[in-house]
């Protein structure tokens, strides 16, 4: 048989429980939404690709290419 009294002190903390965790779902929601909108910025991604210091001949234009 368990104990369901619930003290006061538990009932403060639940409240405080609540705060902080929406503020960590609000921190969250700030942060994803600053990277949304610079990924959004950048623009067309293929001309990032060149500076991941990494030699790739796929994106290196031929000879006969402009």
């Amino acid at each position: 048989m368990a104990i369901k009294v619930e003290h006061e002190l538990h009932e403060r903390r639940r409240g405080r429980n609540m705060g902080v965790g929406l503020l960590l779902i609000g921190f969250i929601a700030i942060i994803f939404g600053l990277t949304v909108v610079k990924v959004l910025q950048l623009g067309e991604a293929a001309q990032f690709e060149k500076f991941d210091h990494v030699a790739r001949p796929q994106i290196v234009p031929q000879e006969g290419e402009n």
